[in-house]
């Protein structure tokens, strides 16, 4: 294998790269997002700076993805910290855990998402829109909101906002002595964007302490309300924000 072809690979293993070159087009990914109020101090701390909060709510969201071009079917969790950039508008995506090696692989090392392996499923059980998050064999996390009680609201304002606004990740690899080779803030815009379906409700939302999966870090004090989204849409590239090495 000549140095052209090295370079031409999208990822290792040489002999069967972990995923293809993007970008990412998912069709019928669902979202459950159940927003809370937290610890203000709480969220400082977990926000890196240059990033600012802008209120006390943050995130917990469940993610399934039966169909994403190069990763094949998944599930998937995550903490989201509404914050700014300069003064724009961002989501910070604190903590990240699937159940895929393709994405999680390709998720931290192209665009710095901080997935750890969990098993995340969401599902509806009767009347309710479930989600559960495991992590080393105990329960993290456990999101409830109600299904589909708004069926004929007219305004996916919100939905399609939360969908366009920019991702931040906090991209850290470490270089072969151990420094920083790579210590960024990473920006992701999603892009051809399709909402299929949008609904909004009342959802609660249960957090237990895990030293390895520190969900509870940001402790449930009110849920404000769960939002249920289905789309298709693109994963691109992202762009550096801020380089810390700089």
């Amino acid at each position: 294998m000549n140095k052209e072809d090295v370079i031409g690979l999208s990822s290792m293993p040489l002999q069967s790269p972990t995923y293809p070159r993007g970008p990412y087009k998912f069709f019928n990914r669902q979202y459950m997002v159940i927003s809370y109020k937290t610890d203000p101090a709480a969220i400082r701390e977990h926000l890196p700076e240059p990033l600012e909060p802008v209120s006390d709510v943050v995130a917990v969201q469940w993610l399934d993805l039966p169909d994403g071009q190069g990763f094949g079917a998944y599930s998937a969790a995550a903490q989201i910290i509404p914050c700014t950039y300069k003064g724009e508008a961002c989501n910070f995506v604190s903590q990240m855990y699937v159940d895929n090696s393709p994405p999680l692989a390709g998720g931290r090392e192209i665009w710095g998402y901080p997935m750890k392996y969990g098993k995340a499923v969401l599902e509806v059980h009767g009347d309710t829109l479930t989600g559960n998050l495991h992590y080393a064999g105990q329960r993290i996390a456990t999101g409830t909101m109600v299904y589909k009680h708004d069926a004929f609201r007219g305004d996916l304002s919100a939905e399609r906002d939360m969908l366009a606004r920019t991702q931040v990740t906090l991209k850290l690899i470490p270089d072969i002595d151990g420094k920083p080779a790579i210590a960024q803030l990473v920006a992701i815009n999603f892009e051809d964007v399709v909402v299929k379906g949008a609904w909004a409700g009342a959802a609660r939302l249960e957090l237990l302490p895990s030293v390895n999966c520190p969900l509870f870090d940001l402790p449930v004090k009110h849920v404000v309300g769960g939002m249920q989204i289905i789309t298709d849409m693109t994963l691109p590239y992202g762009r550096v924000l801020h380089d810390y090495l700089a």
